[in-house]
């Protein structure tokens, strides 16, 4: 009796150890990833949204900025072919850890460059009005200071530059390594040990994360650039810059430490978490259509034909499996419609920000502001509606390719105006304005005497409504001090204004924001209904392709999104926007960040690539729906002849083909 007793009452408490302990719970373990997942997206979308920041800190083209914010693709992409073979056959959660260390690791190299530099350097009005040196012009002393923006540029100055860009790579390389392992164990695990009811809801959580998490870092770096960039070195009175003028530089670094700390904490229990937990129970009885188990399977990151390859044999299987893929014109071009869409979304999430400081002259914070609240959770929308279209109309392939096409064509119809919303270029005298009609001077001779730095860069609006690099450039002689805050009022006495005309600090600005509104709408439109088509396209690829090679093909399709879009993407538009710049500043006699563009020509070149992948991303979806409807009619003739023994015996043996068995 006592043995009896003690054998019925085991389940019972071991039910109730696996109920204390919350490492043996799946649900749990989804609230731990989810919070790392987010972490980690704080990290890698935290550099996007400082990148302009990072450019004029130090000095950064933006072809250098848009290679450094792609580089963590190539630590990525050199090991996640491998996920689809290690799967299960590993400690999942502390690889999942040991990733997330790696990650924190890589968070807090980002903020390194800024400890191990000096502090941010800028001309200083008030400063030179007492030391007498670059801002104002002081035609008694030429070629007194034709030097001093060269005084920085020692071996020590080159080589702290170097070291900064290559702490930066190095970091970017570990970012991309230690997020291998994160998703596809997280998925696998979720999915091998919840219930085949909670199963999707679990993962589906896990996705919105993914989307929510960019929004976050934007929002992050909208927090974090409002602080000056050096808030640890020197005192608030001491900064004589406001956050909209645009020598400014926020504190980028500070929420690389934020990000990094969160995961550092995220990554903490997986340690706990055991190889292999207890299959989560549901409640209630379970009962799962042949959907359902379909969509299981399409989201397992391994099958048990793969775990059942040795590595060579995987090695030599891979090549066989892509080329059978690649042939398979449905996911060759499903594949090449999402390369299109993905390049132009890593794009326009490393550089929308500055485009908008730019163009419709914000400050970097409002920028990241606005992506971070509008567009981001504008493609969440797209996403979900999709998604929910999907499932309500229970879509076949063809319908499905039809939504994509219709998704894409919308988009280009609300795309296309916004090559025309935006804001011309500042006149700005000696860079975009050389020659006064009304004045009868030319812009660069009123200065002349005032023998000013070539570098000297501290703008200023002049009341004529043209802008100034400097108070020299201008011909200012006298500043107005605001005795109280110690801070500019305005400059006097310049001979390249007329009328014994003023100048304000500051740039200028452009006289367009009242087209900053209709832009921010269309683009966040825009992106909406290119993300409708999304999940429609995932499930071209799941069902178009064997379900032996489902694992072997998403790793393919996310490996060529890496090689052929994350990677080069930003690249290439941070080339077309260096091609637009219309003034470098110069630093060591090498090009550094540019200070002015031309705006017309940034907005064609930039929306314009947008534009161009837009249109190959519809092109390669109308093909996808040619080649889906033409199989639906041949299938459907097929049929009829079968059905038909007259269409048969007529059709002779045209019908006994090897294609007919399929």
């Amino acid at each position: 009796m006592t043995s009896t007793a003690t054998k019925s009452s085991y389940p019972d408490q071991a039910r109730k150890t696996l109920c204390r302990n919350p490492f043996l719970s799946i649900k749990f373990f989804v609230f731990c990833h989810g919070l790392l997942q987010l972490s980690q997206l704080l990290v890698s979308g935290y550099l996007k949204s400082s990148i302009s920041t990072i450019e004029r800190r130090y000095g950064l083209s933006s072809q250098t900025s848009g290679l450094l914010a792609s580089f963590n693709e190539v630590g990525n992409t050199l090991l996640i072919v491998f996920i689809s073979y290690f799967g299960s056959r590993v400690h999942r959660p502390r690889f999942i850890g040991c990733g997330a260390i790696l990650v924190s690791l890589a968070g807090f190299l980002m903020s390194l460059p800024h400890f191990i530099t000096g502090p941010y350097e800028y001309d200083q009005s008030v400063a030179s009005m007492f030391s007498n040196t670059t801002d104002l012009c002081q035609p008694g002393v030429p070629g007194s200071r034709g030097n001093l923006s060269d005084a920085g540029c020692t071996p020590h100055a080159a080589r702290e530059n170097h070291e900064v860009l290559l702490v930066m790579f190095i970091a970017q390389a570990l970012l991309g390594i230690g997020g291998v392992p994160i998703q596809p164990f997280g998925i696998s695990y979720i999915d091998d040990f919840a219930s085949e009811r909670n199963s999707p809801l679990y993962l589906g959580i896990l996705f919105s994360v993914t989307v929510i998490g960019p929004g976050v870092a934007f929002m992050l770096g909208s927090a974090m650039l409002r602080f000056y960039v050096d808030i640890d070195k020197v005192a608030g009175d001491e900064v004589q810059l406001t956050n909209k003028d645009p020598r400014w530089v926020g504190a980028w670094w500070l929420g690389f430490l934020v990000a990094a700390s969160l995961v550092a904490l995220s990554a903490v229990p997986y340690f706990f978490f055991p190889r292999e937990m207890p299959k989560e129970v549901a409640s209630g009885k379970e009962k799962s259509s042949k959907k359902s188990e379909d969509v299981l399977s399409q989201l397992r990151s391994t099958s048990d034909h793969v775990q059942n390859l040795s590595l060579t044999q995987f090695i030599k299987h891979f090549p066989l499996v892509l080329l059978r893929n690649l042939r398979h014109p449905v996911y060759l071009l499903v594949v090449l419609a999402q390369v299109n869409l993905s390049a132009m979304v890593a794009g326009l999430a490393t550089f929308m920000g500055k485009f908008l400081e730019r163009q419709f002259s914000l400050t970097a914070s409002l920028a990241n502001m606005i992506i971070g609240a509008v567009n981001i959770p504008g493609a969440m929308v797209g996403i979900v509606v999709g998604g929910a279209i999907l499932k309500r109309f229970q879509m076949s392939l063809r319908q499905c390719s039809a939504m994509c096409v219709l998704g894409m064509f919308l988009c280009l119809l609300v795309a296309f105006p916004l090559l025309f919303l935006g804001c011309p270029t500042q006149k700005v005298a000696g860079v975009t304005y050389s020659e006064s009609s009304e004045f009868g001077h030319h812009a660069l001779e009123c200065n002349l005497q005032c023998d000013c730095p070539e570098k000297a860069y501290n703008p200023i609006c002049g009341s004529n409504a043209i802008e100034y690099i400097s108070p020299c450039s201008a011909g200012c002689r006298v500043v107005h001090i605001d005795a109280d805050n110690n801070s500019v009022l305005n400059y006097t006495n310049c001979s390249c204004i007329s009328e014994n005309g003023f100048a304000k600090p500051g740039t200028c600005g452009t006289s367009c924001s009242h087209l900053f509104l209709p832009f921010v709408v269309l683009s966040c439109l825009a992106g909406i209904l290119a993300s409708t088509s999304h999940t429609p396209s995932f499930m071209l690829i799941l069902r178009s392709i064997q379900p032996e090679d489902k694992s072997f093909a998403v790793g393919i399709q996310f490996m060529l999104l890496r090689v052929l879009a994350w990677m080069p993407g930003p690249v290439l538009y941070g080339s077309a926007i260096d091609t637009t710049c219309i003034l470098w500043e110069k630093k060591c006699d090498r090009k550094a960040a540019c200070r002015y563009y031309d705006n017309n020509l940034f907005r064609q070149r930039y929306l314009g690539l947008q534009f161009f992948f837009e249109v190959g991303t519809f092109l390669c979806f109308v093909t996808v729906y040619v080649i889906l409807r033409r199989q639906e009619r041949e299938a459907r003739n097929a049929a009829e002849t079968k059905a038909d023994p007259e269409k048969e015996k007529l059709a002779g043996n045209s019908i006994k083909t090897p294609e007919s068995k399929v």
